[in-house]
């Protein structure tokens, strides 16, 4: 089970009451900083920016890929190891809206990790170090260190 926090609503769905939950202001600064960190070519700026505009917490010599988008509402809630890879196109989110609620939950994502390219991490999980993801994974649930993790619905091997 991922580690969320519940929050319920009124008056339309969760979606549709957006700015009760999270400012404006924040959303738009958020966006127009990921939008800048998605096509920047440079990591340690790339990292830079998103450690001191977005609060995210980066480890040394992470690279995030080409057009990665994390979470624009609440990237505070990411972590991300030392030296790990996270593959292009790829999507983590801390946040669901759904239509009675919405969901937060941290994202940590360890040391050494290798995240293919366009998975999808869902709020709530931890992916331990050393572990491989594959490409187009839906990551639903925790990743052990050390493991290989891939598909939809995404399996979970022992590497060794």
């Amino acid at each position: 089970m991922r580690r969320t926090e519940r929050y319920k609503v009124e008056g339309g769905n969760s979606l549709w009451n957006i700015y009760k939950t999270v400012s404006f202001w924040k959303v738009f600064k958020n966006t127009v900083i990921i939008e800048v960190g998605r096509f920047m070519p440079f990591m340690k700026l790339k990292n830079g920016l998103y450690r001191t505009f977005l609060g995210m917490n980066i480890g040394e010599k992470t690279a995030l890929a080409y057009k990665v988008v994390p979470d624009i509402m609440f990237p505070e809630y990411i972590t991300i190891g030392r030296n790990s890879i996270v593959g292009y196109n790829t999507v983590i989110l801390a946040h669901e809206y759904l239509i009675d609620e919405y969901r937060l939950g941290k994202v940590i994502i360890g040391d050494n990790v290798m995240i293919g390219a366009n998975c999808t991490i869902l709020p709530g999980v931890t992916i331990g170090d050393g572990a491989i993801v594959s490409a187009a994974t839906l990551v639903h649930r925790d990743v052990p260190s050390g493991a290989f993790a891939g598909g939809n619905p995404m399996q979970i091997k022992d590497r060794k």
